[in-house]
């Protein structure tokens, strides 16, 4: 009789742990929702406001689609400048279940870029730091699944060295502005090294004026 009487116990403890698991996808969704609707109203209200060294929005929407559709999760920013990046790349996270490192050394940038995490909705998704990224890229742990770089271009090739090694196979370097290569130092360099790294596969973002390269780990 005791074992007949445990089959209803279970079947109520697995109807009840059910109705919590719907009860929590319904709050992670609602959550999500509130957030996106957040994050769009905020880039809508400022995109005309983006200068700065920031990206444009098309170029934001590279990023996200990136990390969206590879499922990224460990990202790293390079360049914060007043957060543009850092608040579309960030949003994606939202979804993955990923965090951003972001860095900058310019402290009055670094603080405005505080303020629109804060205001987009998105700063618990963000590590922002105010550092030498000459000095703190290479002394970073990882590993890094996505990486944003918008900062020095004469750096460029130093600062995909450092982080190769962090690098997750399947993740992915992508670094701003690669159209001007024969006006700013260090791009062509940069260009060379990536077409050339034999652990790496480089294409090109079709939708970029500025020119975003994509090289994933292989």
């Amino acid at each position: 009789m005791k074992k007949v009487a445990i089959v209803p116990a279970i079947i109520l403890i697995l109807f009840v742990l059910g109705i919590f698991n719907i009860t929590a996808l319904a709050q992670d969704h609602g959550d999500q929702n509130t957030l996106d609707e957040k994050v769009k109203k905020f880039l809508d209200s400022h995109k005309y406001n983006w200068r700065d060294m920031n990206v444009p929005a098309s170029d934001g929407q590279i990023l996200y689609d990136l990390i969206i559709q590879n499922n990224y999760t460990k990202a790293l920013e390079i360049g914060t400048s007043t957060g543009h990046s850092g608040i579309w790349i960030a949003w994606a996270l939202s979804k993955t279940g990923g965090k951003l490192i972001t860095i900058d050394i310019d402290e009055e940038r670094y603080k405005e870029a505080l303020a629109n995490f804060k205001e987009a909705g998105v700063s618990e998704y963000i590590d922002a730091r105010l550092e030498d990224a000459h000095k703190l890229v290479p002394e970073l742990e990882g590993p890094f699944d996505f990486v944003f770089c918008d900062a020095d271009k004469y750096w460029l090739t130093n600062y995909i060295k450092a982080v190769l090694p962090k690098l997750e196979k399947g993740g992915c370097f992508t670094a701003h502005n690669v159209s001007d290569l024969n006006s700013t130092s260090g791009i062509a360099e940069f260009i060379k090294f990536i077409e050339n790294e034999p652990t790496l596969k480089t294409e090109y973002a079709r939708n970029s004026r500025a020119g975003i390269s994509i090289s994933y780990k292989k």
